[in-house]
Parts: C-alpha cells; structure tokens; sequence
C-alpha cells in the first residue's frame, strides 16, 4: 500500500536525523533554553526579516494552536475563523476546553475575507446585547488551507488592515506554510506574512521534521508571557533542543523551502493525471493537496493499491478524496499511482 493519505506518513529527512545523531550525547540546558533553540530563533528571524521577532518551539500543531489562542484571548473572547479551519473541525474542541468559543465564519474555498470580519466586528459593537454575546478576540486563518488553497498578498494586506482597525490579533496557522510557500502560484513570502500577521507557525511535523512547531510572534509584546502558557498547556519539552537542532538543520541552507517545492512539484503530476482523465475536482489547489471528485469504481480500483483520505460526498455515486504528497513522497510511488489513474 502506497500512502497519499496525510504528509505525515514518513519520519524526518535524513540531514535532521543525521544532524539528532551527532548532537546526541551533547548537553544542553533544558526547555528552550539552550543554543540550537537560540540560533534556529536567529536563522527564522531572518528568513522572515524580522529581527524582533519572539520565537518559540513546540511539537505539534492542535498543541500549538490552543496554547497560542488561549494565551492571546482574554476570557469572554472568542476567535473568529473559517468554518472550516482546523480549530472549529479537527481539533475535538481544544479551544474550546480552555473556555474560548470558536466563532466560525462562512468560508469560500476554506477562506475568508476582511469584510467578513468587519461586519462580525461591527455586529458585535452595534448589537444592544454586546455584553452578554462572546466578544470576537482574534482571527484565526490557515496558510495553506484545509483545502489547500492560498491566500492572495490582496486577501492577507486586507486582513491584516480590519484586524488592526479593530485591534484583533491575526494569527496564520502554518502546518503546512512550506508547501504554500513553494507554490509557484502563490505571490506571498515569508517575510509578507510576518510583516502582515501578528503570530503565526512554521509547521514541521508535515515538511520534514520528526516533529515540531516554530512560533513567531511578528508583533513580540504579545509573547511577553508565552513562556508561562506553554509550561501550563503541557508544552514546555523538557528536552527542548530536540525542537530546535530540527529547526536550525532545516532553515541554515534554505532546506525547508526545498522541501516544499518536491511535494508540489510531484502534486501537480498527479493532478495533471486526474486532468487528463477528465476527473474534475471539489476546488482546485495550488499546493500539495489534491481533491479528485471519483466515481465509486474508480475509487474501489486505486483504493486496492492506494491510501488517501475520503473527504466529502458529492452524490451516491462520486465521492471527492484527498491525495496528499509529502516532502519525502517519491518519483517511483507518484508513478506508479500515475499508471493507475491512466487505467482508470
């Protein structure tokens, strides 16, 4: 079975389990604390041209997303989302269990827009009620999205412009930010989204390492206290250099960025294919993501070889699934799933 289900099914690239295994018996002072921590902070910093900005590593992304709302969230706020963003569908209310309610907003193509923050603002100010209705706090999007989709340097300036007209923090989930970044569709950088967000992540657990996180706050005040919410949100690894030698291996020679190129690169093959076979998709993606609307024959025959995610019904007889490469998918494993298609 060949595995197109998630980005990931493999462990870590070779240069950061090398770069693990040298530094294995050296010691570090714990929690952050140390030098690897220090200068893969540095390398970020400057890969998103900002040299105040405050870094901090965690291992995973639900962790991540819920320690940084909560810690930016006064208790009767909530945050503003897309309906479909990954704190309101997949993460089994961690949000929502640090009492913060997730307040989602329709979504095109897993996006929304500034007008559409405007006017939740706006209702909330203009409504006789405010007091008793949970305050929009913050504003949560992902880059890419649910959907593999981007938003545009218009979309994010705009974003960017309601949330500090009506001092709401903007917060970009980056799981998969490598794959985005490497779209050759996309027209944003690393440096417009620090420049534009107030706090966002550099996802590693999906492009390349074994796990972790990279949390910048652009806007640093905000992270005067982060420290004593990661300890309390059981985020604090003990062995925090681990985080760290990853992040430093894939950020000092521009590694992570070429990560990202190898799995879009192999996606649109794979997208081209399902083309070719005049398969249309639920929304067309730019990253590494692909939604193919399948037949239910076509979906029994390449399940017999093939691991990808059921996402959505179409009608009895199509269903669209997700087929998901990685950093570490391979040209013989994008074959062979090329020749099934082409059988199809």
């Amino acid at each position: 079975m060949i595995r197109f289900a998630s980005d990931y099914t493999e462990g870590a690239h070779p240069s950061i389990l090398a770069a693990l295994t040298k530094t294995n018996y050296e010691q570090n002072p714990g929690y952050g604390e140390d030098p690897h921590c220090a200068r893969a902070a540095q390398l970020i910093r400057k890969a998103c041209d900002t040299p105040n900005a405050s870094i901090h590593f965690l291992v995973g992304g639900t962790q991540t997303n819920t320690i940084v709302i909560s810690s930016l969230l006064k208790p009767y706020q909530g945050a503003l989302c897309p309906e479909s963003g990954h704190i309101n569908v997949h993460e089994t209310g961690s949000v929502e269990a640090t009492g913060h309610k997730i307040l989602p907003l329709p979504a095109k193509d897993g996006k929304i827009t500034a007008e559409q923050v405007r006017k939740a603002c706006d209702a909330h100010r203009n409504d006789a009620s405010f007091e008793h209705i949970v305050q929009p706090g913050l504003v949560y999007i992902s880059h890419p999205t649910e959907y593999g989709t981007l938003y545009t340097l218009q979309e994010l300036t705009d974003l960017s412009a309601v949330c500090r007209q009506y001092g709401l923090p903007l917060f970009l989930d980056g799981a998969r930010l490598g794959y985005g970044l490497a779209s050759p569709e996309t027209d944003v950088t690393l440096p417009d989204i620090a420049r534009l967000c107030d706090v966002f992540y550099i996802g590693g657990t999906k492009v390349g390492a074994l796990f972790g996180e990279a949390v910048v706050f652009s806007t640093p005040e905000l992270a005067t206290n982060f420290r004593y919410m990661i300890k309390r949100g059981g985020g604090m690894l003990a062995k925090g250099w681990l985080l760290g030698i990853q992040f430093e291996t894939l950020f000092e020679n521009g590694l992570y960025f070429d990560l990202g190129k190898n799995a879009v690169t192999l996606a649109y093959r794979i997208r081209d294919a399902f083309r070719e076979k005049g398969i249309s998709f639920i929304m067309e993606s730019p990253t590494n993501q692909q939604f193919p609307i399948l037949n239910n024959e076509q979906l029994e025959k390449l399940s017999r070889e093939f691991s990808f995610t059921p996402w959505e019904t179409v009608d009895a007889e199509h269903s669209a699934v997700r087929f998901c490469t990685s950093w570490a998918t391979g040209e013989e494993q994008v074959e062979k799933l090329l020749r099934a298609i082409r059988s199809l």
